[in-house]
């Protein structure tokens, strides 16, 4: 089936995870256990900062767009890697590759300008303490986010419009289990210069510069703390930035080790890997991390069960 975009591919098939066929209905359990752990426990910290007025501030209000930020990216693709591993299909269609390819590359890029903009909050409550509110004011939050969601949309259209312009004929077969942009690159038959040279160029903006704001962020968070004179003040700066600082170094720590790192041609098992990790993982202790190592969100938690949001009497009625 010939396509306008020279393509002669009309689906492709996913080998999906390198397991033992007699193993499926294990893997698929933990996978669904964790995709429903990652939307669930994302979508309780959106609902405490909603609930909990103490957290309508700048970092929450960024910690809400990351949260849903995690349940949309493990959903582009967790749902269908668990209806492959269900009903033991492989296939994709075209659209639904390409289709995927977008929504992935956007809210992977989303996640990596989420957490520079937390970062800069983070260093604007420590670093200039006097002038945070003046600062971090909504109308700057709101802009951040907007810029991160514009920015991302952009990327991952133009990699969306470079891939769909590339052709695929014979072999369809992609040994992941999600439509990844760098194997369909090794699939295609045209050539794929450009598409690498984009995917460097915008690689540095989205990825590595966001990267090195963080770091001059810390760098910058680390110095003022060290000139606080009490020990109790070194533990408020740290407890601050603890949550933080421990999702940037899962989110970048993976991606480093996948592209920076990449394994042969031969052995794709390590990028599969690496991409659960990034993909799942990462989404799922995302809330973890937040909610364990940060005291107002337990702190919210506790209200709200405490004030009875919910009475349970033999059932659970909202009150």
């Amino acid at each position: 089936m010939k396509r306008n975009n020279q393509s002669s591919v009309s689906e492709f098939l996913l080998l999906g995870l390198p397991i033992w066929p007699e193993d499926q209905g294990i893997y698929y359990a933990l996978f669904l256990v964790m995709y429903l752990t990652t939307v669930l426990g994302n979508l309780l910290i959106i609902l405490l900062i909603r609930l909990d007025s103490h957290l309508h501030t700048p970092m929450y209000f960024f910690l809400s767009h990351l949260s849903f930020t995690d349940i949309s990216f493990s959903s582009v693709t967790a749902p269908k890697m668990l209806m492959n591993m269900q009903t033991e299909s492989q296939s994709i269609s075209y659209a639904g590759c390409i289709s995927q390819v977008y929504f992935f590359l956007m809210l992977g890029c989303l996640d990596s300008l989420l957490l520079t903009s937390m970062a800069y909050d983070r260093y604007v409550a420590i670093c200039h303490p006097l002038h945070y509110t003046t600062i971090m004011n909504w109308s700057l939050c709101l802009l951040l986010v907007i810029i991160s969601w514009v920015l991302s949309s952009a990327n991952a259209l133009l990699h969306t419009l470079l891939l769909a312009h590339l052709s695929f004929c014979g072999d369809n077969t992609l040994p992941h289990f999600f439509c990844d942009l760098s194997t369909l690159l090794k699939l295609s038959t045209s050539d794929t210069t450009i598409n690498e040279l984009f995917i460097f160029t915008v690689g540095v903006v989205v990825i590595t510069l966001p990267f090195i704001c963080i770091l001059v962020s810390y760098g910058h968070i680390g110095a003022t703390v060290l000139r606080v004179p009490s020990t109790k003040g070194i533990c408020k700066a740290l407890s601050t930035c603890s949550s933080h600082l421990s999702v940037v170094s899962l989110y970048y720590g993976t991606i480093i080790g996948l592209y920076f790192f990449p394994s042969s041609n031969n052995t794709n098992e390590k990028d599969v890997i690496v991409a659960i990790l990034y993909t799942q993982v990462t989404s799922m202790l995302n809330p973890f991390i937040y909610s364990l190592r940060n005291q107002d969100i337990k702190s919210a938690l506790g209200k709200i069960l405490n004030n009875g949001i919910f009475h349970c009497d033999g059932h659970c009625f909202p009150l």
